[in-house]
């Protein structure tokens, strides 16, 4: 293997299509509106990037800088419960 090259056994996952639904219905994201963030938290409460929410960048910057606030409101966890 050469110098500098790494090899990444990662999953690799289908990127998603650009089609950012705040750009279409011409909205910004808001944390109080927490039920339509859930949609890009992952389910272990980590925040999905822009290939796989299909959002632009830059409502996905706002997108997870609502999605800090909410949780730190206690709207939005942090981390996955268990049982």
């Amino acid at each position: 293997m050469q110098k500098g090259k790494k090899r990444r056994s990662v999953l690799k996952l289908k990127p998603v299509r650009r089609n950012c639904m705040f750009c279409k219905i011409n909205s910004e994201p808001d944390y109080k509106d927490y039920e339509t963030l859930k949609k890009y938290v992952s389910e272990r409460a980590k925040i999905l990037g822009k290939d796989r929410t299909g959002v632009c960048a830059k409502h996905q910057r706002r997108v997870s800088r609502e999605i800090k606030r909410a949780r730190a409101l206690g709207l939005l966890p942090y981390t996955l419960k268990l049982n």
